[in-house]
């Protein structure tokens, strides 16, 4: 379970307080409250580094000037938020406008990231409200939510709650619109469109 904080911290407070924790504990800011995150499982990671080998293959294949940082917190500019994505897509082209990239691995444009992706764990309401609601609002091109568990409720899986990946991008209107995979669905990538990648794959972290 997440652990949050007794006060409301701005983000700027929230830097301070990871420049000066000594603990070995993953935190992020949600709307001021600073939230001690879940330690991954193993399975967890497993899925994390698949998905960061297949995309910088993918990128590399492509010639694409993108690559995925070890930590970068990404801030919602319209909140007091800050997030640290599981797998964070990074346009090395646009690191020139970030205006706090050369000082800190602070991420605040759509610009800059062409995919995101979260894997769930037992904080899932997180992934499918909160940042799914503020990757939209940035304007985050392609957002991966990667249920490997299953632990979403059912109205947002089904009702045979199978592990799913839900992928949400910008349809013609310009809304956020998900496209949910399952077993050996291929997946669909606005940003690798040729991606040869099944969802079972994902979930099993192999080809």
């Amino acid at each position: 379970m997440t652990q949050s904080l007794s006060k409301l911290y701005t983000f700027d407070e929230f830097v301070e307080f990871l420049q000066n924790k000594n603990e070995n504990i993953y935190y992020e800011l949600y709307d001021g409250d600073i939230i001690q995150m879940p330690l991954p499982t193993g399975e967890h990671e497993e899925i994390v580094g698949f998905l960061i080998k297949i995309l910088l293959a993918e990128c590399l294949r492509l010639n694409l000037n993108y690559f995925v940082p070890s930590k970068t917190l990404v801030r919602p500019e319209t909140k007091q938020s800050g997030y640290f994505p599981d797998v964070l897509l990074l346009n090395s082209s646009n690191l020139i406008n970030e205006p706090l990239w050369k000082k800190e691995s602070i991420i605040t444009q759509s610009e800059s990231i062409p995919l995101v992706i979260e894997v769930v764990s037992t904080n899932w309401r997180d992934d499918y409200h909160k940042k799914l609601a503020d990757y939209d609002e940035m304007g985050i091109k392609e957002y991966w939510i990667v249920d490997y568990g299953a632990f979403a409720n059912k109205s947002l899986i089904g009702q045979d709650k199978q592990p799913t990946i839900t992928i949400y991008s910008f349809n013609d209107e310009g809304e956020y619109q998900g496209k949910q995979f399952r077993g050996n669905d291929r997946i669909e990538s606005s940003t690798f469109p040729e991606l040869n990648l099944t969802a079972q794959q994902i979930f099993s972290a192999s080809y």
